[in-house]
């Protein structure tokens, strides 16, 4: 049986360090300006650090920084962090025939570094489970290569902007920095039409419900493009349950 300590033996382990590394630029971008945003955000650094290790997200973060500044109650935070990372889910679904050979705790911990691009990468590389148990060391090896570059990009970039946010300016444009990170993460991620669809109705309805107080336009944003997706889906000729003229 494959020992979890021989991962970095293997060279899937290097190629997936290498895959995300091609995108670890961007990912330090958005995560030197989240941290920078969660100290100007009137969290204390203490507060800063223990969000970044414990939520491990930067979309939600993003999503509950704003809120929490305006005061926003704690429910509203709650959800729009949940609705943010729904995604997640439809990740874990897919991952699961992957990962169920391994004991609870790993599957958990991997669940945990598991990233946006780390999923993609890996989706991308391997179309189905391994059969035997080496194909499913390999497939581990390359996941784990994969989380430990996007973990390093993260963490450091995202602490290090904690640590400087009192030093850096806000006129040096790190908001907009950060906005243009998550543009390039949503264009690498918007491989169909759906998706395309999704984010043009995503953004339109931020705009249209900005006035809303809490930062409410984020959830109107995200329940109107997971609203016009299942629509749009059923619609699909090809789709279960699909009526044919």
């Amino acid at each position: 049986m494959f020992h979890r300590r021989e991962y970095r033996e293997r060279p899937e382990y290097w190629e997936g360090v290498r895959d995300q590394v091609s995108v670890a630029m961007g990912i330090g971008a958005w995560g030197l300006m989240t941290g920078v945003a969660m100290v100007q955000s009137g969290l204390s650094v203490l507060e800063a650090v223990l969000m970044t290790l414990i939520v491990y997200a930067g979309s939600a973060q993003l999503a509950a920084v704003p809120m929490i500044a305006a005061g926003a109650p704690l429910w509203v935070i709650l959800a729009a962090a949940f609705c943010v990372n729904l995604r997640f889910v439809v990740f874990s679904a897919h991952l699961r025939p992957y990962l169920m050979h391994l004991p609870r705790w790993e599957r958990l911990t991997k669940g945990y570094l598991t990233g946006d691009l780390t999923y993609v990468f890996f989706a991308r590389r391997y179309a189905r489970p391994g059969e035997t148990p080496e194909e499913l060391a390999q497939q581990q090896a390359y996941l784990m290569g994969n989380c430990a570059m996007n973990y390093i990009a993260w963490m450091g970039a995202s602490l290090a902007g904690i640590a400087l946010a009192n030093a850096i300016p806000v006129a040096w444009g790190l908001g907009f920095a950060g906005i243009l990170a998550l543009l390039g993460v949503l264009c690498s991620l918007a491989s169909s039409k759906l998706r395309m669809v999704s984010a043009g109705v995503a953004g339109a309805a931020a705009v249209a419900a900005w006035a809303l107080p809490l930062k409410l336009n984020i959830l109107v944003a995200i329940a109107s493009a997971v609203a016009i997706c299942l629509v749009l889906e059923k619609l699909r000729p090809d789709a279960p349950g699909a009526h044919h003229v």
